[in-house]
């Protein structure tokens, strides 16, 4: 009988931490070490959306593409949340043992089994699938990615240590402000170290992982195409509100690079403005107004798209800001900076340790 895999929960204490792109770069990262493993994702985040459990799928699909695993290797969610499955679980309507699905999904034949776990240690626990309850059944060791706000960041993973007992638990650091570094690397990091939680990796904050393109914010705004459909993979990193005087916005406009230009569309000379600068998105707010030729052709001639919604710019830059950090990975730029910034930072020799393997490299 071969020796049964280890079992890796890559989880958060807090939706959008960067999991998703975590595992991404340390199983990059595993590969050159010539460990065999597979992927899954017992409990899908919750959706709202009918198409929500395709969406996932498609989810645990493209992980599968990026890291050339065969259909054996991955493992698709037994449970995708959502209002609908929550209130029939509440009425009683949903009994299934969940946790007996678990125990049934098939072991494949590799060195390690990687789970992308829930978005917070409570969340499946109306089903018995919280991070804890998957940990427990199958004596998994657990790696948090946890965003970094401040040094009031380590209260919560202590918080989180002491959910989860003895189990080995490691963590990634992300998003932590370049000013910060050094201060998380000299002080937060051997604070953690010394209260038995193992430090992986420490991933300093990147605009660009958390930018949009272009594309997502059609969709999104349910926005129409004006000029540019052949730049809509462009990358959104900040919004500009253009509503002041020309002077001025040119000046606020060369602040920023990489930004979506929100302004009224009635506003030519602040479009026009903005088409001057480094702007990747001139968006039109309010009642489909038609710009004139002149801003078109403009945008046309320097390659910026522009877009029109329906909506005020207000609710606008509000939609837009919600939309930073929470869209999935896939533009290319995004994984190859995903697995440049695993290799650089994400200490492969410590997860192993965690883990009690070896490089076979």
């Amino acid at each position: 009988m071969p020796n049964p895999p280890k079992y890796l929960i890559v989880g958060s204490i807090e939706p959008y931490s960067g999991k998703t792109s975590s595992l991404l770069g340390l199983a990059h990262q595993l590969q050159k070490t010539g460990l065999e493993f597979a992927i899954g994702q017992p409990l899908a985040p919750a959706s709202s959306s009918s198409e929500g459990s395709m969406l996932i799928k498609a989810e645990v699909d493209f992980i599968a593409q990026q890291l050339n695993l065969s259909g054996d290797r991955v493992q698709s969610p037994i449970l995708t949340l959502s209002p609908e499955m929550l209130a029939k679980r509440l009425q009683g309507e949903d009994v299934t043992d969940y946790m007996a699905l678990v125990q049934g999904l098939p072991i494949p034949d590799v060195d390690l089994v990687m789970w992308e776990g829930p978005t917070s240690l409570s969340e499946g626990r109306s089903f018995d699938l919280s991070l804890p309850q998957l940990a427990e059944r199958v004596d998994a060791a657990v790696l948090l990615v946890v965003r970094y706000d401040s040094m009031l960041t380590i209260d919560r993973v202590l918080s989180a240590k002491a959910q989860l007992g003895d189990r080995p638990l490691g963590i990634i650091l992300n998003n932590v402000p370049t000013d910060e570094l050094d201060q998380v690397q000299t002080g937060v990091q051997p604070f953690l170290e010394r209260s038995g939680i193992t430090v992986v990796g420490i991933l300093p904050h990147s605009a660009l992982l958390r930018s949009v393109s272009v594309q997502d914010v059609v969709k999104n705004l349910d926005a129409e195409v004006l000029c540019g459909k052949e730049r809509l993979d462009l990358m959104i990193e900040s919004i500009q509100i253009g509503a002041m005087s020309v002077n001025s916005a040119v000046k606020y406009f060369q602040q920023s690079f990489n930004t979506a230009i929100v302004t009224g569309g009635d506003r030519a000379d602040i479009q026009l403005a903005a088409l001057e600068t480094a702007t990747h998105c001139l968006i039109l707010t309010g009642h489909h107004l038609t710009p004139s030729d002149l801003v078109l052709n403009r945008a046309e001639e320097v390659e910026i798209p522009v877009i029109s919604v329906e909506r005020d710019t207000l609710t606008t830059v509000e939609l837009l800001d919600a939309m930073f950090g929470r869209t999935p990975v896939r533009e290319p730029m995004k994984l190859d900076y995903i697995y440049q910034m695993a290799q650089e930072h994400l200490q492969i020799d410590r997860l192993l340790n965690l883990l009690e393997l070896r490089d076979r490299g």
